[in-house]
């Protein structure tokens, strides 16, 4: 005993300054493009998301690094570049073991809990039903990693099911959207909502800050959510939809495959007007859903007392197509692919509900966050600290790097190129009302070779 002693009294410091330091709580939303009425789309019921950016910081030009589920949330949660497709973290699992966003806050001190699908794999499990425990998807990173799965069986029936314990085997027999009038928890994310509520106030009983993350699955397919979420959009007028035509000679264009293999009862929404726009009523019943279910997080922080000491974070994986060039889904390089969300709130934020248009990348999350909790980043990030931003929002950010398999892209304040392995090139010219349909690579040759020096030097990183 006489030898813990000298040992106990030294942590003592580290324990004060941890137990100082603030929380952080991640709100993580699957295939969440700026679909919000503080995104300036008037339509949108989204008044707990709209809340949070009024206290916050919203950063209406942020852009993911890859228009995927697995490859982007490896970027959030590593704070650099990785491969392209969607076991991203599983390919370097080991290699990142007490490295990621999450362990650098676990070895400062923080208790560190995931709910839901914050990784690719809700619960952060591999296996057949990703739920095979000896296979971690970042391994050291959560003191618990949690995923009720209800009576959707496992994850990989929660990830795409739909009202009570409907899992998708086929998705041709899993119909593409769905209204049920049945509580929250008649759908998967109201059962990850219980789940946070519950560790959220166990966590507020210990003597360390936490780190909770917390992965909502909607508006991800299929479009499914409780019936009275769709009330707001019964009746509503929705926009037009932008450039809705399938963009000329090589591009980042797809077919929507993952969209097209649900159950559509034989309907296109390129082709028939009205199904596309039940369509986009459903996915944005999905939005106020998600919203909802943010709301009962953000009530429960400020009943627990802990608003004022909480570093909030709401972040959108990547953007999704609505039919913008004819496309229903995500994985292309174009705005509406890795444009999303994402909103930053703090205790002593300057100009609390200033947004700002500086452009960002979700590789700047993980040093912003530790700079905000007095942590030194770990070396080796590619993203830089927003810090700045949150004290001016008027202040400059920095170009977006985004790739997929077999292209890559730079987004600057005025043109975005996209460079394909093959030697294709896409300039779009982003002062320009054409946005991204005119393809101006051969007409602005010189533009072409800057920016494609830029995209090489960043991406060679």
């Amino acid at each position: 005993m006489r030898k813990l002693i000298p040992v106990l009294t030294a942590l003592l410091p580290f324990l004060a300054i941890a137990k100082e330091r603030p929380n952080v709580l991640l709100l993580c939303i699957d295939d969440l493009r700026p679909e919000l009425k503080c995104f300036g789309v008037d339509y949108i019921h989204s008044p707990n998301i709209d809340r949070l950016a009024s206290q916050g910081r919203a950063f209406h030009r942020h852009y993911v690094q890859a228009p995927t589920c697995g490859a982007s949330r490896y970027t959030l949660l590593t704070g650099t570049y990785g491969s392209a497709n969607n076991g991203a973290l599983f390919r370097r699992a080991d290699a990142m073991k007490g490295k990621s966003f999450p362990a650098w806050f676990s070895n400062h001190g923080y208790t560190t809990v995931s709910v839901g699908k914050v990784s690719h794999h809700p619960g952060g499990r591999g296996g057949p039903d990703w739920d095979d425990d000896t296979k971690p998807e970042m391994p050291g990173a959560w003191n618990r990693h949690l995923l009720p799965a209800g009576s959707w069986q496992h994850p990989r029936g929660v990830m795409h099911g739909l009202a009570n314990g409907e899992i998708r085997k086929n998705a041709k027999d899993m119909d593409v959207f769905q209204a049920f009038d049945g509580p929250d928890e008649a759908y998967p994310d109201g059962l990850i909502t219980n789940e946070a509520l519950q560790q959220m106030n166990a966590l507020a009983k210990g003597n360390k800050p936490f780190f909770l993350a917390v992965g909502i699955i909607r508006p991800h397919l299929p479009f499914g959510a409780p019936a009275k979420y769709m009330k707001h959009y019964r009746e509503a007028k929705l926009p037009a939809t932008p450039h809705p035509k399938k963009p000329k000679g090589k591009t980042t264009w797809h077919g929507s495959g993952e969209f097209m293999k649900y159950n559509r009862w034989k309907r296109n929404p390129n082709t028939d007007a009205e199904f596309a726009l039940e369509v986009r009523k459903h996915y944005a019943a999905c939005v106020t859903y998600a919203d909802a279910m943010v709301g009962r997080l953000l009530m429960r922080l400020e009943e627990l007392k802990l608003r004022k000491n909480t570093i909030i974070v709401l972040w959108g994986d990547h953007g999704w197509h609505l039919g913008e060039h004819a496309i229903w889904g995500k994985h292309a390089l174009f705005e509406e692919s890795l444009r999303s969300p994402l909103i930053i709130s703090h205790s002593g934020l300057a100009n609390p509900g200033k947004a700002t248009l500086a452009m960002v990348e979700t590789l700047d999350i993980f040093p912003t966050i530790c700079e905000l909790a007095g942590l030194k980043a770990p070396g080796g990030l590619n993203g830089q600290s927003l810090v700045p931003i949150l004290k001016n929002p008027a202040a400059k950010g920095h170009s977006a790097f985004a790739y997929k398999s077999g292209a890559q892209t730079i987004r600057t304040d005025t043109r975005r190129l996209i460079a394909h392995k093959s030697g294709q090139l896409e300039l779009y010219d982003h002062t320009s009302s054409a946005g991204e349909t005119e393809n101006l690579a051969e007409a602005q040759p010189k533009k072409v070779e800057t920016l494609l020096k830029q995209l090489r030097e960043r991406l060679s990183q």
